[in-house]
């Protein structure tokens, strides 16, 4: 897999990006101080994302997404992994199948009466 990107290409990119997040912003009908005060960052900040800059802080970037409603949306760009099928397979019989008789602040340990019904 060729990992290196050509830095005509990495610009392409950012700026698909910029011109996306100005759309999301568009389409909320916001301007870009009003999301920028949403999301905490100087308006700066939102006018070099939209733009396409790299130079604007990963922080920021979360900022924009979260005040965007989009951050759920990095699960997909990072899927949280998952244990392989063997692994799962021996997590598999650790798996709890009923409750212990141990007392839990919770669950203060009382003995039952007949007739008692609390």
């Amino acid at each position: 897999m060729n990992t290196s990107m050509p830095d005509s290409s990495i610009r392409s990119f950012l700026a698909d990006l910029g011109a996306r997040f100005a759309r999301l912003r568009l389409d909320k009908n916001l301007t870009q101080a009003e999301l920028a005060e949403r999301a905490g960052v100087a308006k700066s900040t939102v006018e070099r994302l939209e733009s396409g800059a790299a130079a604007t802080q990963l922080s920021g970037f979360i900022r924009v997404c979260r005040a965007l409603d989009i951050l759920e949306r990095f699960d997909l760009l990072i899927p949280e992994s998952l244990p392989s099928p063997i692994a799962q397979l021996k997590l598999r019989g650790k798996q709890r199948r009923r409750a212990s008789s141990v007392k839990t602040p919770e669950r203060p340990s009382k003995k039952w009466v007949w007739g008692d019904n609390s």
